[in-house]
């Protein structure tokens, strides 16, 4: 589904990635984890064509997307939930779902199922985005992205600032995208919560890729999750 080769990215003169390599297969969920400026957010930037990488590729569903245009990207399947949310605060959780409907030759959703995978999103449309919490403000965030019909979903730090309880509920999310079909690259620092959900896990350090492997290695192996992560 996702298959990035030996990008290089830059932030004017300042390298980035150093001939970063990762792979997302179809239904597959992958974890990305890291300290902060490792280079994980760069590389979802890149993958979406905010920040093209000069130097390798980046290829979704079979085709080249390296220095395609992010609005072209985002209408061939790729879903993205930002770490800051990027709702509309001014708009009604309706209108904000509303903006996010599009077609791809992906499994299209509609708002009826939103509400079965976050309840308490119905009681919610009327509501302007301002007056939500944090969790609230996920919720919407998730299902925007779902809405959009994606092949792949990119969730950069779901987990920032959420409850236990939310967070659970995220990651129960990200399950049913997997049986739904449906990739995911998750980038998040609650790296045991993401591991729990995943099938394979990759570690940046620096701007390169330093471990591939599979979340259960991870997840069981102590001293090299702490000598990877430092947990």
């Amino acid at each position: 589904m996702l298959d990035i080769a030996n990008i290089e990215t830059f932030y004017g003169e300042t390298q980035a990635l150093f001939g970063s390599s990762l792979k997302v297969g179809e239904g597959e969920v992958v974890s990305l984890l890291g300290p902060n400026g490792a280079g994980k957010t760069t590389t979802l930037r890149s993958i979406l064509g905010l920040s093209p990488p000069r130097n390798g590729q980046i290829s979704f569903d079979g085709k080249d997307i390296t220095r395609a245009d992010t609005h072209k990207i985002s209408r061939m399947g790729i879903g993205w939930v930002p770490d800051d949310r990027r709702v509309f605060p001014a708009l009604s959780v309706a209108r904000n779902l509303q903006i996010g409907i599009k077609k791809t030759r992906f499994r299209s959703w509609d708002i009826h199922e939103m509400f079965g995978i976050f309840s308490a999103l119905e009681y919610l449309m009327d509501r302007d985005c301002e007056n939500l919490s944090g969790g609230e403000m996920q919720m919407v965030a998730i299902s925007r992205a779902l809405l959009g019909s994606p092949g792949l979903v990119l969730l950069d730090e779901p987990s920032q600032g959420l409850a236990p309880k939310i967070v659970q509920d995220v990651m129960k999310t990200v399950t049913r995208l997997k049986n739904e079909g449906i990739a995911v690259l998750i980038v998040e620092q609650n790296a045991l919560a993401a591991l729990e959900v995943s099938d394979r896990a990759y570690v940046m350090d620096r701007g390169r890729i330093v471990h591939e492997g599979p979340a259960r290695e991870l997840l069981d192996n102590k001293p090299l999750r702490r000598k990877l992560i430092g947990m």
